[in-house]
């Protein structure tokens, strides 16, 4: 039996760290996207530091027939690569593979669930 092409793919962007078990949450947020929508390629992809990077990343979805890609900077803080690196790597992707949709998420640290969600953790009882 023949398996779908996921159509979609969801990158979690991250920054990446010399410390290999930095990657340990970014990675257990992908596996819960991957459960919440089995449909979906999801995969993490780091600036630096670890691999892989996101031009490698988004060209293995685009190998695996992947058609739409939305792209979540994992970023509380939005900083220099979220305002300047990362709009500049999308561009180049959508250059590089016009067929593809790319969608550029705003930082996680901007949506109003994620700062609700850290406060009322900040605040819970251990």
């Amino acid at each position: 039996m023949q398996h779908p092409v996921p159509s979609r793919g969801l990158i979690l962007f991250a920054h990446g760290s010399r410390d290999p078990q930095w990657r340990a949450p970014m990675e257990a947020v992908a596996v819960r996207a991957a459960a919440l929508e089995s449909a979906a390629i999801v995969r993490c992809a780091y600036l630096e530091l670890m691999e892989p990077d996101l031009p490698a990343c988004a060209a293995g979805m685009v190998a695996q027939g992947v058609t739409a890609i939305t792209i979540v900077p994992m970023f509380l803080g939005v900083g220099r690569h979220a305002r300047e690196d990362l709009p500049l790597l999308v561009a180049e992707l959508r250059r590089l593979y016009p067929q593809v949709g790319f969608e550029l998420r705003p930082a996680i640290g901007e949506d109003e669930r994620v700062v609700d969600m850290l406060a009322r953790i900040a605040l819970a009882d251990s």
